[in-house]
């Protein structure tokens, strides 16, 4: 790789690297721009990791009945289940060896470059910062439909949540996870009483209420014939959409090496035991075709009754939590990426409390503005699409990983190897082309908006990169390591 030293001062050195300029920064500007460590162990981790994706046991899932029926749906999970599983086995790893708040920014930029470690941030971005518009219409109707003190629905109330709930990670990162953490635990009891009640309604019949259509391979448990399983697949995700922020926390826990891992896992293994009971009982209690269409399919599931409304009350909650730690991944997948000068280096700025200001505060904005238009689910489906592409950048940096860098420590070790993550790989890649089966114009605008944030990185943040940043550093380790080899 070419290298060439272009200028020196008192503070800075640049260099040409591969036809990207890199420099390193002073002191006083990373001291500016550092995150509160040790906050964290591994159980408040797995309560992020369930944090981020409760609120798709609650809704947005059930809308795969409709392209798949019970048995495509049943299939498409079965298929994700198993990616998100090898995906997080990879991620275990690449987070023990490369433990840094860009997560799979880091990864990708260690295995791919810079231009593969920004793509696949962005793509991590896009998602975080559309995810909790979409989030906050659902919130609204949530109150809306729940009458709670007279509350309707409507923009104040999306900047409500969002001020709120900004307000809050503000305050302090130990703050907002052990806030999550007890929001997540309530999500999680609804659950349980969701299971306990549904389990006297349940009925293998209701599974199976669809009529099957004309399609190729329609039958009562695939109404939609076998194309039906792959559109289905966009839904499936929403069972297990985020998990994959969890890393972002590694510069605000203790221990990462041990704690990112064991976090990760424990709240995979959770989240798939919610999944198959909320799948089964809610689909054979209510009716594959009553819930295919509800915006609220667990409550429907249990009828008119005293524990639905237990419900949900409590599936606001999950709702809640989910908006609130994605917030939390956002702000840091921006705080890396513009510390190493990928975007504006003053969007890294942290507060007194080790809280990047900006980088919670300007995705809010953005957002709140999207939340707007109150299309959730295309804001949904845009989301789906660029965390699908994140996961085939992800994949493909522990592969070339382990071929390129076999001797890299790795505290954790993926079980299978890049056969795992070749599995996640290829999954994932099925998936980004089964986002364009559902809703094509929202894989068009999330793709638009990557290409403008590529366009961005082309023109100008390439040559303003920053040298000494952790996640550049780690890059330039493995550089100086091949060099000498």
């Amino acid at each position: 790789m070419e290298e060439r030293i272009l200028s020196r001062d008192n503070t800075k050195e640049t260099h040409l690297v591969g036809g990207i300029d890199v420099h390193a920064e002073s002191q006083a500007y990373l001291q500016k721009r550092q995150l509160r460590s040790g906050t964290a162990g591994w159980v408040l981790l797995a309560g992020l990791g369930v944090s981020y994706v409760v609120s798709g046991d609650y809704s947005g899932w059930n809308f795969g009945l409709a392209e798949g029926g019970f048995g495509g749906l049943t299939i498409a999970v079965v298929i994700i289940a198993a990616m998100y599983l090898c995906l997080v086995l990879g991620m275990a790893e690449l987070s023990s060896a490369l433990p840094a708040a860009g997560g799979g920014y880091t990864f990708a930029r260690r295995a791919l470059g810079p231009w593969g470690g920004f793509a696949t941030g962005t793509a991590i971005l896009i998602e975080y910062s559309i995810a909790p518009a979409a989030i906050a219409t659902f919130i609204g109707a949530y109150v809306g439909s729940l009458n709670i003190l007279g509350i309707t629905d409507g923009w104040w109330l999306y900047l409500a949540v969002y001020a709120i709930f900004i307000g809050i990670h503000l305050c302090g990162v130990g703050e907002a996870l052990k806030g999550l953490f007890t929001i997540a635990a309530i999500a999680l009891i609804g659950l349980v009483i969701f299971v306990i009640a549904a389990i006297g309604r349940f009925d293998s019949a209701n599974l199976v209420d669809i009529a099957p259509g004309s399609a190729a391979g329609a039958s009562d448990l695939l109404p939609f014939g076998y194309l039906g399983i792959w559109s289905a697949i966009p839904f499936a995700i929403w069972f297990f959409l985020a998990i994959e922020g969890v890393p972002l926390a590694a510069e605000e826990t203790a221990d990462p090496q041990r704690n990112v891992p064991r976090g990760i896992i424990a709240a995979i293994s959770i989240l798939m035991v919610t999944c198959a009971a909320v799948l089964i009982l809610a689909t054979g209690a209510g009716g594959a075709a009553s819930i295919s269409e509800s915006g609220n399919p667990l409550v429907e599931a249990l009828g008119d009754t005293t524990v639905a409304k237990v419900v949900n009350y409590i599936g606001l909650a999950g709702l809640v939590a989910s908006f609130f730690s994605v917030i939390y991944a956002y702000s840091r997948q921006l705080f890396a990426l513009s510390r190493a000068g990928y975007l504006p280096k003053v969007l890294s700025v942290t507060n007194s409390r080790k809280v990047p200001t900006l980088a919670l505060v300007v995705p809010g904005v953005v957002g709140f503005l999207l939340s707007l238009t109150g299309k959730g689910a295309l804001l949904l489906n845009m989301a789906v699409c660029a965390a699908a592409v994140s996961y085939v950048l992800i994949m493909l940096s522990h592969i070339v990983l382990r071929r390129r860098e076999p001797e890299m420590h790795r505290p954790y070790r993926t079980p299978g190897g890049s056969v795992t993550t070749g599995f996640a790989l290829c999954v994932a890649v099925i998936a980004v082309v089964g986002t364009f089966l559902v809703d094509v114009v929202a894989a068009l605008c999330c793709l638009g908006v990557f290409v403008i944030f590529l366009l961005y990185f082309a023109l100008f943040s390439r040559h303003r990169l920053v040298a000494n940043s952790p996640d550049e550093e780690f890059a330039a380790l493995a550089q100086a390591q091949e060099d000498l080899r």
